[in-house]
């Protein structure tokens, strides 16, 4: 049975450090570079274009750091920093970074890497196909703070004013963004609008309760209770079979 290659991009600055790079990966057939960029600009498109699963990213290059870049993207592929300068590590995982390799990079810690690549792969080759989706990684920042999330680390979407509030963990930053454009890029399977306000992810439910005039009431692992409004209440028992 043929294998399936793990998609991956480049973006470096130095031609030298990316050429070190692919021969690296040159040892490993289970994953294929499809693109490399030199800067931010060219990596955001990059990414964009070819989706990659994994993405090998520099953060001090001229301009734009790899930081930065992250910032730019409403989906993040599991993410490998490649840099020369220490002092960026603590920041690097306050972006959820999948690992961070200092350069030069030896053949025995980026087989390491490679390696643990793989297991996170097959944790989660056991999900349905589609439901793969919830792993799918967003990148969110609020002020000072970021993170990058799951999707199906999300339990609840809520218009708050011009902003949406997005409740994860243990965290329920804001964003810019209207609770229709966030509806559109969400698995149908997984999230249901309860109302005009809130958006569920249905693995955060822990009780449905009737409630009054035809309403029900959902109880989510955080611990909130969020109101199902009547004309949804009836949708929403029909799209779980009760």
């Amino acid at each position: 049975m043929k294998e399936t290659k793990r998609t991956a991009v480049i973006v470096e600055d130095s031609r030298l450090a990316r050429n070190e790079l692919k021969e690296l990966i040159k040892n490993h057939n289970e994953i294929e570079i499809i693109g490399e960029a030199e800067n931010v600009d060219e990596g955001y498109d990059l990414i964009i274009t070819t989706r990659p699963e994994i993405l090998f990213l520099d953060i001090n290059m001229p301009g734009k750091n790899g930081f930065e870049l992250l910032e730019m993207l409403d989906e993040v592929p599991l993410v490998i920093f490649t840099t020369a300068y220490d002092e960026y590590a603590i920041k690097s995982f306050e972006y959820n970074a999948f690992d961070y390799l200092m350069k030069p990079i030896s053949a025995k810690r980026f087989g390491a890497t490679i390696q643990k690549v793989l297991e996170k792969e097959q944790e989660q080759i056991v999900l349905e196909s589609d439901k793969k989706n919830l792993n799918s990684q967003i990148f969110i920042k609020e002020g000072e703070h970021c993170w990058l999330v799951k999707i199906g680390e999300i339990s609840l979407f809520e218009v708050d004013g011009n902003y949406t509030r997005i409740y994860f963990r243990d965290q329920k930053p804001l964003i810019y963004k209207s609770l229709n454009q966030i509806e559109e890029k969400l698995p149908e399977k997984y999230f249901f609008r309860i109302n005009r306000q809130q958006l569920i992810n249905i693995n955060e439910v822990i009780e449905v309760i009737p409630w009054f005039n035809g309403k029900l009431k959902i109880k989510l692992k955080n611990g909130k209770e969020v109101e199902v409004s009547r004309r949804q209440s009836s949708t929403f028992k029909d799209w779980l079979s009760f």
